[in-house]
């Protein structure tokens, strides 16, 4: 199974955070032309920053990789390296290019996206935006055609994954070894990667949307969440990412900034072996959760009682949404032992999980928690060794598309199925809307799908999560984005 997402911790505390801002490397500058930005990211990368896997939104939210597409507030695709496309037939798009230069100065020709979307098509594993598709690119006069194995008729969503991001042929050594410094084409340049520690990155004077207002990003990747927060009230950070909400209120509330996000953290319960192949035990542990108090005590209200696996962000959800289908009665557990599992990479999960083990053992389940860091869960999760598994997951972030997340999570040959998921229902349900081409009709296909997989209780939406940014009071233009592949734009500054 391909890893869709594997934040794995730096070893940088708050005792280490003093002095490591200082503006060296980049220097001081002039209010004319702006200063350096001082960030604190909570993931460092997992994968030698390979725009391939999880550290593909690291690039993306520093300001370093662009696709030919991106996504605006409402999911749509909007142009970016692709100034305007046209669909051929089912199967072929054509994408016409605009005038920009890769950042080692070469230029964006048809041949180099197509070579770098071809490189993508053909890395082990694949990138998750490309799950189940054939992909093949051709430069065609001022464009690309890029032609799929079955028609796709979310080709430009797709596109805009960071996983799928354009760079230029010196950023390809070997089949699946890509490197992103210097070679990417967005407004600021990665010059240099400390290992899991620490980056910095100048700005791209020649971008194709102008200069950016700093003039570069000195990164460090701090695990520790209150070393975060703390970075920032001391002012050795601008940004800082992923707040827990345990610190939010030793921040000011100018710095502190929660964005509704399409981020759910759900109870997953392995429907293929153990004591929840059982629907009715299934039933019993969804009666037994009371998501109101996840929400109000555990998140201290920055997030909403889970509804289903879209939430508040996505807004045409909400309007669509139908209740479950063929759900089975609850079932008594009577002493059932379950293991419970939960990655501490994220600080609020380890608390939901608390929670849930006691809301479970109050029904009449036997709980045994276990918390590991996230990369030493993974395989076992994947391999349901576990009984049932919070994750907080992202729906909309490797393609926005709706659709792409219930086949990745919850169908028999799903890449992400953590819940073991194989019902002849639900995957029927899914392919339908893998098949819907209008926007409404597949939205309406993909809550049909949803009704479905919330029906087999094999996931239980528990919130939605509100991500707290922390913002210095000198900073603008930051970028609050709900699919968190965006933190540091070309306006933003301090």
């Amino acid at each position: 199974m391909r890893r869709r997402f594997r934040p794995i911790l730096a070893l940088a505390l708050a005792p280490v955070l003093a002095g490591c801002f200082a503006s060296g490397g980049g220097g001081s500058d002039s209010a004319a032309t702006g200063s350096r930005l001082r960030v604190a990211l909570a993931f460092p990368p997992a994968e030698n920053l390979s725009p391939y896997g999880a550290d593909a939104t690291i690039l993306s939210r520093l300001g370093v990789t662009e696709g030919l597409t991106a996504l605006d507030p409402n999911g749509t695709a909007t142009p970016a390296l692709a100034a305007s496309w046209r669909r051929e037939n089912e199967k072929t798009w054509l994408f016409t290019l605009r005038e920009a230069t890769f950042q080692d100065g070469s230029k964006v020709t048809p041949a180099a996206v197509a070579a770098a979307l071809t490189h993508a098509a053909q890395a082990e594993p694949a990138p998750a935006a490309l799950e189940g598709v054939t992909l093949t690119a051709k430069a065609e006069g001022g464009g690309v055609r890029v032609t799929t194995g079955a028609p796709d008729p979310i080709l430009p969503l797709r596109l805009s994954s960071p996983s799928l991001a354009v760079l230029s042929a010196k950023a390809y050594k070997e089949k699946d070894e890509v490197d992103p410094v210097g070679t990417a084409t967005g407004p600021y340049e990665l010059t240099k990667v400390m290992g899991t520690t620490a980056a910095t990155l100048d700005r791209y004077d020649d971008h194709w949307g102008g200069r950016a207002q700093a003039t570069g990003i000195d990164v460090k990747f701090v695990a520790d969440g209150t070393a975060r927060a703390s970075a920032l009230r001391t002012d050795q950070v601008d940004l800082a990412e992923a707040i827990p909400v345990a610190q939010a209120a030793t921040l000011d509330k100018g710095t502190r900034e929660a964005t509704a996000t399409t981020r759910t953290t759900s109870l997953l319960l392995n429907s293929q072996q153990g004591p929840f192949k059982d629907a009715a035990l299934r039933a019993a542990a969804r009666a037994a959760v009371d998501t109101s108090t996840l929400a109000e005590d555990v998140h201290e209200g920055y997030a909403d009682p889970g509804t289903g696996i879209y939430g508040p962000a996505v807004t045409w959800a909400a309007g669509k949404r139908t209740d479950p289908v063929g759900r089975a009665e609850p079932g008594r557990p009577d002493g059932t032992r379950v293991t419970l599992a939960t990655y501490d990479n994220r600080p609020e999960l380890p608390e939901v999980a608390q929670v849930l083990k006691q809301q479970l053992e109050k029904a009449g389940f036997q709980v045994t928690l276990e918390v590991r860091e996230y990369s030493r869960l993974e395989s076992d999760a994947l391999a349901g060794k576990f009984d049932a598994f919070v994750l907080a997951r992202n729906t909309l972030v490797d393609t926005g598309d709706p659709v792409s997340v219930l086949a990745s999570d919850y169908t028999c040959d799903g890449g992400y199925n953590l819940a073991q998921l194989c019902d002849k229902d639900v995957d029927r349900a899914v392919a339908e809307a893998e098949r819907a081409t209008d926007t409404a009709a597949r939205q309406d296909a993909a809550m049909a799908a949803e009704a479905r997989i919330l029906g087999t209780d094999a996931v239980v939406p528990l919130v939605h999560q509100r991500i707290i940014t922390g913002v210095g009071t000198s900073v603008s233009g930051a970028l609050l984005d709900p699919y968190e592949r965006a933190l540091v734009g070309i306006g933003t500054r301090r």
